[in-house]
């Protein structure tokens, strides 16, 4: 029988005990083959505890998918000072792109997105995670404005189409050699450059 631990526990750390197991339970079984019991047994925790900080299985899923991008965004944020133009950030985050799509979360968010059971909510909530690089996209287009490097009338934009062509290559990254697809990411930028570069 599990040894679960004492009700006198540190919130934040089980929180994060869990959070931890689960991402573990996820990338190896699935969403669908991962029980909230299965989490409960690996941490340690009763599922009491599990439901009580996160609720449900897929709002569990959500706050680890959350937390995955967030590390991005970070990430990209400690390495992006390193690129002295916007350009060169441009040329950056393609690489940072391709180097940071594959996660252990990635497939099952796939699963859980697809999935005709999963709740709106939690879709929606997957759906925002693009939020993240969209934003870092718009900083860098944005910084290319004002330094007089890009000419584009509107930056939102401009960082959607980007990320759109970003995700499309990505499709690839288990199908292709890396050589191959970084040298893509990288002609990308350049051809996108050509529309926005100020002559």
């Amino acid at each position: 029988m599990t040894n679960y631990v004492k009700r006198h526990y540190d919130s934040e750390q089980t929180r994060q005990i869990i959070a931890e197991k689960a991402t573990q339970l996820f990338a190896q079984n699935g969403f669908s083959g991962t029980a909230i019991s299965d989490i409960s047994k690996e941490s340690g925790f009763s599922k009491g505890h599990v439901y009580y900080h996160f609720e449900n299985k897929e709002k569990l899923f959500v706050f680890l998918a959350q937390d995955s991008m967030r590390l991005w965004g970070e990430k990209w944020e400690a390495v992006s000072t390193a690129y002295p133009s916007a350009t060169a950030k441009l040329y950056g985050m393609a690489t940072f792109v391709l180097n940071h799509y594959k996660t252990p979360l990635l497939k099952v968010g796939q699963e859980l997105a697809a999935n005709p059971s999963t709740s709106p909510e939690t879709v929606k909530s997957l759906y925002d995670l693009a939020v993240v690089p969209m934003q870092a996209y718009a900083g860098i287009f944005q910084l290319g404005v004002d330094t007089g490097e890009f000419d584009t009338l509107d930056v939102q934009e401009t960082a959607f189409l980007f990320g759109t062509w970003m995700g499309a290559l990505c499709q690839h990254v288990f199908t292709m050699e890396y050589e191959v697809l970084h040298r893509m990411f990288q002609q990308s930028v350049t051809i996108f450059l050509g529309g926005i570069q100020k002559k």
